[in-house]
């Protein structure tokens, strides 16, 4: 029997493989309980070409004084802040990893914005 950790990294691996086929640079999303992380990162997977996440302490500033991470409006403010870094680094289309999350929630919110700011995927 699989844990619930090991099952999410089963749906992560094989997403990981069908990206890296297509050989593009790839938006990779993680969550922890408290914060939203996002990282754009080269089609050859060797680089990592932007990231954003609610741990960077201007970030931290922006959501308040409880610096909370962990809701949709933050996953949203990420979303716009990896697109505006990913156009600044010459990357117009990306594949979308969810690193085995549901696309749901703070991760939708995340992916919406991103596309909403210019990101293609």
């Amino acid at each position: 029997m699989l844990t619930k950790k090991e099952q999410r990294l089963r749906r992560a691996r094989q997403t990981r493989a069908r990206i890296a086929k297509q050989g593009v640079a790839r938006l990779m999303v993680n969550r922890t309980n408290l914060h939203i992380y996002a990282s754009v990162i080269s089609g050859d997977g060797s680089r990592v070409l932007a990231s954003a996440s609610t741990a960077e302490a201007e970030m931290r500033a922006a959501l308040g004084a409880s610096g909370k991470g962990a809701n949709v409006a933050a996953a949203q403010s990420i979303g716009k802040r990896i697109a505006e870094k990913a156009k600044a680094a010459g990357v117009e289309k990306v594949a979308f990893d969810r690193a085995g999350f549901a696309y749901h929630g703070r991760v939708k919110a995340l992916a919406e914005a991103a596309r909403e700011a210019g990101l293609q995927f």
